[in-house]
């Protein structure tokens, strides 16, 4: 059930003039004529459907009476907003505020005596090059998927090259024996054409797609496709309209990471580079596991900035560190796992603030389903509002973000540095390949330094940075925000 009150801002015990304060408060932020940020126009709609039952007597009642039977809502996630600074200086020259947000789960859950019930579509690419040890390796793991099912979870698999097959109907997982003899008939043979495979996934994962399974399609491919990412990009945002969410795969180092990075990323889902056919099976594991054991499925954010303050970019951190996109609203943020919080970094850049006082600056809401509690859209917001104090008191951002900015920071280099070389320009790439060597070295990640500091050196013959280095570098420095293990 939706808490209103929590929607406005307002406590429940508040006045009629206490509800209509808040509402104008509101308005003055989020309104459409003053503020064009889509976060804000969506916000604005729950905003004033709450001012409109609660401003009516018989309607308040109503909803109060049933907020009482219902009673106190278990807490399944918090969310928490761990801001840059406590308070900003005034000063008449813009500023940047770091926001962290994570969404953390309640300690006292146990997700590992229960199963979401899952809607999976496993997609296999065998075009020609995925042929000997890839493709095998992936037919292994492809069954070791399946054993891990329950016979109520839905499963489908499809293989494409040129063209798509459907090898195993959506339904639920009875016979598993079946199902895996279907995956052994793959033989490799034609050229990547990634829309036919995603289109017959679609049509697979949607006759059983809905708010009771976690509906989700992965996707495994060691090729590029050519002439239709874009019919790619706009099926992915179908899925994600409909709830389901999208893993990609890429094996090897011929397939295009950042097409991969955008399809997963509309959805929510994961992008990963499997560097070797051998760890296939281990990162099917874990993406089954993550979505058999989440506390929260299909979440998204919202953000509603005040109409002066710019968000310059998000990156989700955990549990898979990806780039958000800012450009639409809500955000898809896919999972809160019991595990760990699910973390997001924003970056926001804010006006000259000479005036000193309350300073209000953006609004979060977020929503998600508990499917194995049986509860959907559960719901919480945020509002953040800072102090700006002629002089503050000097002290170091939070260890939190100052790690996260440091390791982003990393990932950011070498991503820079992809982009010097694929223009031509060798002495930055190199001089950029070279501090993200000395970078990792000095935080203890050889293997990663070592590939930095190889094509550092090679590029003034080579010209160009290897798409196998290339990725190394992007996943690894991606791998290195996720949250410690110890």
């Amino acid at each position: 059930m939706l808490d209103l009150y929590s929607v406005l801002g307002v406590k429940p015990d508040a006045l009629e003039d206490d509800i209509r304060r808040a509402y104008r408060s509101a308005a003055r932020r989020l309104h459409p004529d003053v503020n064009g940020h889509p976060g804000a126009a969506n916000q604005f709609r729950d905003i004033t459907a709450a001012h409109e039952v609660l401003t009516n007597l018989t309607e308040r009642v109503k909803y109060d009476n049933k907020r009482r039977q219902i009673g106190t809502e278990r807490p399944y996630f918090t969310l928490r907003v761990t801001p840059s600074a406590r308070a900003l200086p005034a000063l008449n020259e813009t500023q940047v505020l770091y926001l962290l947000i994570e969404l953390v789960p309640d300690p006292t859950i146990d997700r590992s005596t229960t199963s979401t019930p899952l809607n999976l579509t496993l997609v296999i690419d065998h075009s020609t090059s995925m042929n000997g040890v890839r493709l095998e390796r992936t037919k292994v793991a492809a069954h070791r998927l399946i054993d891990q099912l329950a016979d109520s979870d839905i499963l489908s698999v499809v293989a494409f090259s040129d063209r798509a097959e459907v090898l195993v109907k959506a339904a639920p997982m009875t016979d598993k024996n079946a199902a895996k003899t279907m995956i052994t008939t793959i033989q490799a043979g034609g050229s990547t054409k990634i829309y036919e495979g995603l289109q017959a996934a679609y049509d697979q994962n949607r006759r059983y797609a809905g708010k009771n399974f976690a509906n989700h399609i992965i996707f495994i491919t060691d090729g590029r496709t050519y002439g239709d990412e874009a019919k790619c990009l706009t099926l992915a945002e179908r899925c994600n309209e409909e709830g389901i969410g999208i893993s990609a795969m890429g094996i090897g180092d011929e397939w295009n990471d950042v097409f991969l990075d955008q399809l997963a990323g509309i959805t929510g889902g994961t992008s990963q580079y499997i560097n070797s056919p051998n760890v296939v099976q281990r990162l099917l594991d874990e993406r089954l596991r993550s979505l058999g054991q989440a506390v929260a499925e299909r979440v998204t954010l919202s953000l509603a900035p005040d109409p002066d303050v710019i968000i310059e970019n998000g990156f989700r951190l955990s549990p898979s560190a990806q780039p958000i996109s800012i450009e639409s609203d809500p955000v898809p943020i896919g999972q809160v796992l019991a595990q760990l919080p699910t973390s997001a970094i924003f970056t926001l850049q804010l006006p000259p603030l000479t005036e000193v006082g309350t300073r209000s600056l953006i609004r979060f809401a977020v929503e998600g389903d508990i499917l194995w509690d049986r509860r959907t859209n559960y719901r919480l917001v945020a509002d953040i509002s800072l102090e700006v104090l002629t002089n503050p008191p000097i002290e170091e951002p939070p260890r939190i973000i100052l790690d996260a900015l440091s390791k982003l920071a990393l990932y950011r280099i070498q991503q820079k540095a992809a982009e010097a070389a694929a223009r031509g320009d060798i002495r930055e790439a190199t001089r950029k390949l070279e501090t993200v060597a000395t970078r990792l070295l000095a935080g203890g990640h050889t293997e990663l330094a070592n590939i930095a500091m190889a094509e550092a050196r090679r590029l003034s013959s080579t010209h160009a940075i290897s798409e196998e280095a290339q990725k190394a570098l992007k996943y690894g420095t991606r791998h290195l925000l996720l949250p410690s293990e110890e």
